[in-house]
C-alpha cells in the first residue's frame, strides 16, 4: 500500500511539472470569474480549452494550501507552462497583458479608432460622443484633444476602455503639470493648457527632436511680438475632413477658429496629442533670434531671424 502512495505521489508531482501544451503551439486565454472558489476556477481552465483534468489541477491548489488564494480575472496560458506554473498564474494573478500604443502626434480621433479597434478591450464608450467620454474621464474640460498622454498602454484582456482614457488622462496631467513646474521665466502663456497647445504645435511641425526647442524659440518669440503664429499643421486641423493631403494658398485664406494666418494667438484647443519631447520644448524653448523658419527637404529646417533671410532661404528650399 505504501509503495502504491509513494507511487501516486511522484507521478503526481512528475504530471505538476510536465509541459501542459506543447511548446510549439498557441497561447489560450481564459477568464476565472469572482466568487468562482477553487473547483469552479478550475473547471472554467478546462472549459476555455486548456487541455487538463480540473480535478488534478484543484488537487494541486489545495495540496499547495493555496486554496482561496486565486485571483479573478483573465489569462493567458502560455505553450510549454505546466500545471504548477498555471496555479502559480492564478494564484499571483499573472493577468494577460494586452499592449496599446499611442503614437505622438496622433490627434484623439486617431486614438479613439485605434481603441476602438482593440479588440482585447471591453468597449463601454464606442457609442459616446467625444464630449460623453470626457465628462466620463475628467470635470475639467470640455474638449478632449491634447489630454491624453502618447504612450504604450498594458492591460488585462477584457479591461474598460475607459481605464486606458482615463490612465492617458492622468499621465498628462502629471507631465503637463511637471513641466509647467520647471518652465522657463517670462513665457507668454497664462496657464498650463495654453502650453499644451503650444507643445501640441511644436509635435506636429516637426519630427526632429532636436530642432523642437527651437521650433517652439520661434512661435515664443513671435508671440512676444504680437505675430501671427502662422503655422500649417492648425490650419490642416481646422480643415478637418476637407483636407485631403495639400493645403492650398486659399485654406491659409479661409477662416477658422484654427487658421493662425488669419487669427493671432494661440488656436482654442491642442491640435494632437503632444509628447515628453514637446511638452519640454514649449515650457523650456531655445533662446533665439528667429522668427521664422522653412523645411530644408532633408527633414530639417532653416531659421531666420528676419523676412529678408527667410525669404531667400524659401527661394532656395522650396522654389
Amino acid at each position: 500500500m505504501t509503495v502504491l502512495v509513494a507511487t501516486l505521489a511522484f507521478g503526481f508531482y512528475y504530471w505538476a511539472g510536465q509541459p501542459i501544451m506543447k511548446k510549439d503551439g498557441e497561447a489560450i486565454g481564459f477568464t476565472i470569474e469572482a466568487g468562482s472558489g477553487v473547483r469552479g476556477a478550475t473547471e472554467q481552465v478546462a472549459a476555455a480549452g486548456v487541455p487538463v483534468q480540473p480535478l488534478l489541477l484543484e488537487a494541486l491548489v489545495r495540496l499547495g494550501g493555496k486554496s482561496g488564494k486565486i485571483k479573478a480575472g483573465a489569462y493567458e496560458l502560455e505553450p510549454g507552462a505546466t500545471p504548477r506554473r498555471l496555479v502559480e498564474q492564478l494564484v499571483r494573478g499573472e493577468f494577460a497583458q494586452h499592449a496599446l500604443v499611442v503614437i505622438e502626434g496622433w490627434t484623439f480621433r486617431q486614438m479613439r479608432q485605434a481603441i476602438a479597434e482593440n479588440a482585447a478591450l471591453k468597449h463601454d464608450t464606442v457609442n459616446m460622443s467625444d464630449e460623453e467620454l470626457l465628462a466620463k474621464v475628467t470635470p475639467d474640460y470640455r474638449q478632449p484633444e491634447g489630454l491624453f498622454f502618447p504612450d504604450t498602454y498594458l492591460f488585462a484582456k477584457g479591461a474598460s476602455d475607459l481605464q486606458i482614457y482615463r490612465r492617458a488622462h492622468a499621465l498628462m496631467q502629471k507631465k503637463l503639470e511637471e513641466s509647467w513646474t520647471g518652465r522657463a521665466p517670462g513665457l507668454p502663456y497664462k496657464t498650463p493648457y495654453e502650453a499644451l497647445i503650444m507643445a501640441s504645435i511644436v509635435e506636429k511641425e516637426t519630427g526632429q527632436k532636436s530642432e523642437r526647442d527651437l521650433i517652439a524659440g520661434v512661435f515664443v518669440n513671435r508671440l512676444r511680438q504680437g505675430m501671427m503664429l502662422q503655422t500649417d499643421p492648425t490650419v490642416i486641423y481646422g480643415m478637418g475632413e476637407r483636407f485631403r493631403g495639400n493645403i492650398r494658398k486659399r485654406d491659409l485664406q479661409t477662416d477658422t477658429p484654427y487658421n493662425t494666418y488669419t487669427r493671432a494667438g494661440l488656436p482654442p484647443t491642442p491640435i494632437a496629442l503632444p509628447g515628453t519631447a514637446a511638452l519640454a520644448a514649449a515650457l523650456n524653448p531655445a533662446r533665439t533670434d528667429a522668427l521664422y523658419f522653412v523645411a530644408r527637404g532633408d527633414g530639417t529646417s532653416h531659421f531666420s531671424g528676419s523676412l529678408t533671410e527667410h525669404n531667400q532661404a524659401v527661394n532656395k528650399y522650396q522654389r
